[in-house]
């Protein structure tokens, strides 16, 4: 029951219903924006893969020519919301239930007794 031509797949079906609701006008430049966003997205990679292998043949590690320029990003990149470098606490105070400060009982000296 093959009729020899290859069944298209899920998404390019609905992509071609999608194509035969649109006007003849609507089309073309539909189809040029998806090819422009295909080539624009092949020539992203090829750019960060030249970036890489730069970075790598100068000795440094990818962040850190990422860094350089500007573009961290991502989960490790804080930028603005990094933690600031707290200035060193002084030691709590104690408090509480156990801390009975000026009504502590008086340590005696040398009275006799060991």
């Amino acid at each position: 029951m093959s009729s020899g031509v290859p069944m298209a797949s899920g998404k390019g079906e609905i992509f071609e219903i999608v194509l035969q609701f649109m006007p003849d006008w609507v089309q073309i430049p539909v189809l040029v924006l998806i090819v422009l966003l295909v080539v624009g997205s092949w020539v992203f990679k090829l750019k960060r893969k030249i970036d890489r292998r730069r970075a790598a043949r100068a000795g440094q590690a990818v962040q850190v020519a990422a860094a350089q320029h500007g573009q961290g990003r991502g989960s490790d990149y804080l930028g603005p919301y990094a933690p600031q470098q707290a200035a060193p606490q002084p030691a709590p105070q104690p408090s509480g239930a156990d801390f009975l400060g000026a009504y502590a009982p008086q340590q005696g000296r040398g009275n006799g007794s060991v």
